[in-house]
């Protein structure tokens, strides 16, 4: 960040939370209209703004007006999800936000990511934006509320902290009308206008506390939660677009697991924190974002479950496992993880219990069809897994009562997946009958990941097992007559995982 951003004087509207327009002398608050003082750093180099510098920045810009915009590549897509939104909660209004800068510290902010119920409905990303959905007699009418281009007149551009000078250009509303196809106006004006609205209201709760203030005494939280659940089972289900976007990011992940087999002699050197970088530059380049914390899990990490921490060592002999996923700029995430020999080889035991885990997989990826119950591939995964404990006498028979009693979670810990999406775990609040105790559908995304986990300290099993910790995971695709793994390029059985590494280190 460059220096002279500590000289500026910022202005924000606090009671709404989001930036004003301000002016070299004042900031007029939307709310009511009158002037507020400017706010300036405290130890800010410039006292304030001359007139004569005030006037000189109104004039002498260009034209920056973006013309024959086209739209989105899925507003097709979203404009049928509002559609089915709108027709599932007829003469109500809908309102879902987009969420607001988050403070990571003093007055820098986190990287913004937009909520995953605005950005499904719209595929907007920007910070502040709300979709309204206003009942009529045929069904709604639907606008985006977003902040328009920054004020030249005022000073806004250059002044405010959020300004464009600052910040980058943004759409204007008629640009924005072009690329997301939905009328689109200024979100300043939208709170006074919610505080004035009649009728039922529902809206998408934890983004945007401004925007739940001017509803405070219009909703309620049994109606709320009813929307948030809709918009999150209406994501089971893939369309074209998403499973595209899907193996977008499985494809940059596999490339970047590549990456970091190539750098594995210069993680040993250094840590964890090597591959976690390695991967990361993956993600920056090809996609938005990692979906995810990265897990770059070295020998006994590897039995952490998230261990996202990453500053360990890398030592020849133990085993890495990588759990990581590459996010599109549409906010599609891959989940993938693979547990890799450092040096190159699996050890005897290493091996012995890879391949267990491979099994488990196997079983689990071939429970994935239409029609399946969503955990008949857990099941599958989990007898595999139980069945080795008892063979290796870890665990006392026969595997009936292991399953019965839950005794193998001791050694395999988690849920066998998860379904994927714009959440790495997507549709979270789904209700339980349409999830887990739902049935498999062409178009669902989710992921097999079996594993088997021996702490440190584990004294219940031989030494040798100790700090062992195995996970292979891949996202799979429910098409019509089975289904197709997304992930299927990264290798998997562990012969094959050691000759894929082979040829990545030449």
């Amino acid at each position: 960040m460059t220096a002279v951003a500590e000289e500026l004087p910022t202005a924000f509207d606090e009671a709404a939370d989001r930036p004003g327009p301000e002016g070299p002398e004042a900031a007029v608050g939307p709310e009511t209209g009158e002037e507020e003082p400017v706010k300036q750093r405290k130890n800010g180099l410039y006292p304030g703004v001359s007139d004569e510098l005030a006037e000189n920045m109104k004039s002498g810009w260009a034209d920056t007006e973006l013309r024959g915009l086209e739209p989105i590549p899925q507003a097709a897509e979203t404009a049928a999800r509002r559609a089915a939104l709108s027709a599932r909660f007829p003469g109500e209004r809908l309102v879902v936000p987009a969420g607001n800068l988050k403070t990571r510290s003093n007055d820098t902010e986190y990287a913004f990511r937009a909520s995953v119920e605005y950005t499904y409905l719209t595929g907007n990303q920007t910070e502040d934006g709300v979709l309204v959905l206003e009942p009529t007699a045929n069904g709604h009418q639907e606008t985006i509320y977003l902040l328009p281009r920054s004020n030249r007149e005022n000073g806004e551009f250059w002044l405010d902290g959020q300004g464009e000078l600052w910040v980058g250009r943004r759409h204007s509303l008629t640009e924005a009308e072009k690329r997301y196809g939905i009328p689109a106006a200024d979100v300043r004006e939208l709170a006074g206008a919610l505080r004035e609205a009649t009728g039922p209201v529902r809206v998408v709760r934890g983004h945007d506390a401004g925007i739940e203030t001017a509803l405070t005494d219009k909703v309620t939280a049994e109606r709320d939660e009813e929307l948030r659940v809709f918009l999150s089972e209406a994501r089971l289900v893939k369309d074209a677009f998403e499973i595209g976007e899907l193996q977008k990011a499985v494809d940059s992940t596999v490339r970047g697991f590549e990456d970091v087999v190539k750098v594995l002699d210069k993680a040993e050197a250094t840590s964890e924190r090597y591959i976690e970088g390695t991967f990361f530059l993956r993600a920056r380049v090809e996609g938005n974002d990692v979906g995810y914390g990265s897990i770059c899990a070295a020998g006994p990490h590897a039995t952490t479950l998230h261990w996202v921490r990453n500053d360990g060592p890398v030592r020849s002999g133990d085993l890495l496992l990588l759990d990581a996923g590459v996010e599109t700029h549409t906010y599609y995430t891959a989940d993938v993880t693979r547990t890799l020999p450092i040096d190159g080889t699996y050890g005897t035991l290493q091996k012995k219990i890879y391949d267990a885990v491979y099994d488990a997989q196997e079983a689990g990826i071939a429970a994935v069809k239409p029609g399946a119950k969503y955990r008949d591939f857990h099941d599958a995964a989990q007898r595999v897994l139980a069945e080795r404990l008892v063979e290796w006498g870890l665990l006392e028979g026969p595997v009936e009562r292991v399953l019965e009693l839950g005794l193998q979670r001791r050694w395999t810990l988690h849920g066998t997946g998860h379904m994927l999406g714009l959440d790495v775990h997507d549709c979270a609040v789904a209700r339980t009958e349409t999830y887990v105790d739902g049935t498999l559908e062409p178009g669902m995304v989710l992921t097999v990941e079996p594993g088997l986990y021996f702490q440190a300290d584990d004294l219940t099993v031989p030494e040798e097992y100790r700090g062992i910790g195995v996970r292979i995971e891949d996202d799979i695709l429910v098409t019509e007559d089975g289904n197709r793994n997304l992930s299927a390029a990264l290798p998997r059985r562990s012969d094959e995982v050691e000759a894929w590494m082979a040829a990545l280190k030449g």
